[in-house]
């Protein structure tokens, strides 16, 4: 038994040796192929220490250099990312926002749905409203195409009418130019024969001669009191004008209205009414019947002198119409010039136009000759014109002032014509040769407008004129010198006229006072 054990614990013995063994040559094995496969580090080991520290130090100087692009590469993508991360929290932000809107427009999308609704209802309703006016609008038209038949048809009469009434018009025109040629020639025959016994007149100094008679005037007076004081217009008061042989006055001014005054009451007699511009100049028929005025509204208006009723409205001007004369030969023509540089000749019995005169300059000032056949006429080029009144040639013509010609006022005789200018001179022509006899100036004396009206007295003794500054001047014509100077006006003077009774003068300033002086 204990052999077997013997042999049995010998025999494992061996086993272990021989595993021993058999790994033991394993190890020799793998040993030997180890050495084979450690060759080339062994060769390479065995290579001189400096060339091995060159490849070395060149392989890191590459590796750093990688390493620091790589660190580049980061910092960019950092960055990116930070921008990436800053985009999405502002999108996420704004998504937010957009999210926090909706629940207000859904409620405005309702509203607005409720509206759409509502005008659909309501554009149903003006449908049918609109359904119905179109019927009544086709039924009005058929009443319209009918009332314009029976209107085509009442026109067609009445333009018969007229022109029956026309013709008539015109005959009855016809008849009654007769009828003024035929009283013309009497009266000049009239004249001729009174001219003799009414030259050897005299009432208090001077006879002249009219149309109805004998025109009796005073010597005038140097005015030196202001006897009466007028706020007579709202604005400004461009025109005055006394009646023939009557102490009333009338003006005209910016409020639209002209008025007559009793110059020796100072009272107000009658208002003129209807003129639809500012009044800048006046004349009155020498039988003292007519009123013209010429206005800022293109227009002249012609008045009844005792009714006040608006007789003619004569137009035909482009612009305002600045003055405005009557023959004092006839009550038939009237002759004005406008800022559409025209002079147009009106025959007051017919109410039109029968003569246009066009010139290069505007005209602001014109006035009838005595034998009414002629015009002189003064303009902004600072000329004096004389145009004939039927063919409308211009006969002559002299440089007056070298600056505007304001104002032109004929003497009473017709010998002698005054003109104002805006070179602040007054001159006296020769009507018979246009050329000048006396010039009139003072150094306070500065003409205020285009339109300041200047004046001779009816005995041709004295010049009036107004300044801008209030004062008025009076000059004696037969020596130049200033005989009376008036202050009294607070605005600048804008026109003089003498009485051809001799007294009062009058003024006018741009206030719209008028002063009476005696």
């Amino acid at each position: 038994m204990q052999n077997l054990e013997l042999y049995s614990n010998r025999s494992d013995e061996e086993i272990a040796i021989q595993a021993i063994n058999h790994a033991l040559k394993a190890l020799r094995k793998r040993h030997l192929l180890e050495e084979g496969a450690h060759g080339p580090a062994f060769l390479a080991l065995s290579k001189p220490i400096a060339s091995q520290g060159s490849e070395w130090k060149d392989k890191a100087e590459n590796l750093e250099l990688e390493l620091q692009q790589c660190y580049k590469a980061q910092a960019r993508l950092s960055e990116q990312l930070v921008v990436e991360v800053a985009e999405s929290r502002a999108a996420k932000s704004l998504v937010q926002e957009k999210e926090a809107l909706i629940p207000s427009l859904e409620h405005d999308l309702s509203q607005a749905r409720d509206e759409c609704s509502r005008l659909a209802a309501l554009l149903e309703e003006k449908t049918k409203a609109l359904e119905l006016l179109i019927g009544e609008n086709k039924e009005l038209k058929s009443q319209y195409e009918e009332m314009s038949t029976r209107a085509s048809k009442a026109e067609a009469e009445n333009k018969t009418l007229v022109d029956r009434w026309m013709l008539q018009k015109m005959q009855d025109a016809e008849r009654l130019n007769e009828a003024n040629a035929l009283y013309e020639d009497m009266l000049g025959k009239l004249k001729a024969s009174g001219l003799e016994q009414l030259a050897r007149q005299q009432v208090d100094g001077v006879v002249r001669q009219s149309e109805e008679g004998a025109e009796y005037y005073v010597e005038s007076i140097i005015p030196k009191t202001c006897k009466h004081r007028i706020p007579a217009h709202g604005g400004g008061c461009a025109s005055i004008v006394f009646e023939n042989s009557s102490g009333k006055l009338v003006s005209g001014g910016q409020d639209h209205t002209v008025k007559m005054w009793d110059s020796t009451t100072g009272r107000l007699s009658q208002t003129y009414n209807g003129c639809l511009g500012s009044v800048l100049d006046l004349s009155i028929t020498h039988d003292n019947k007519c009123i013209i005025a010429a206005s800022s509204s293109n227009n002249l208006y012609v008045w009844d002198a005792s009714s006040g009723r608006v007789r003619h409205t004569l137009t035909g001007h482009k612009d305002k119409v600045c003055a405005v004369d009557v023959s004092r030969s006839s009550a038939r023509h009237v002759v004005s010039s406008g800022y559409d540089r025209t002079i147009k000749v009106w025959d007051l019995n017919k109410g039109y136009c029968v003569n246009t005169i066009m010139f290069p300059s505007n005209c602001n000032t014109l006035s009838f000759s005595p034998d009414g056949q002629t015009i002189f006429s003064g303009h902004v080029d600072g000329h004096l014109r004389l145009w004939d009144i039927q063919t409308g040639k211009l006969l002559s013509e002299v440089a007056a002032h070298s600056l505007a010609v304001t104002s032109i006022s004929l003497s009473r005789n017709g010998n002698t014509i005054l003109t104002s200018g805006r070179d602040n001179l007054h001159n006296l022509f020769d009507t018979r040769t246009l050329e000048v006899w006396r010039t009139l100036r003072a150094s306070e004396n500065r003409v205020a407008s285009n339109w300041s009206r200047s004046c001779i007295s009816a005995d041709n003794n004295y010049v009036s004129a107004g300044s801008v500054d209030g004062s008025v001047h009076v000059w004696s014509v037969s020596n130049g010198n200033i005989v009376s100077t008036l202050k009294e006006h607070t605005g600048s003077v804008l026109c003089c006229s003498w009485s051809g009774l001799g007294k009062p003068l009058a003024t006018s300033d741009r206030n719209g006072v008028i002063c009476m002086w005696t």
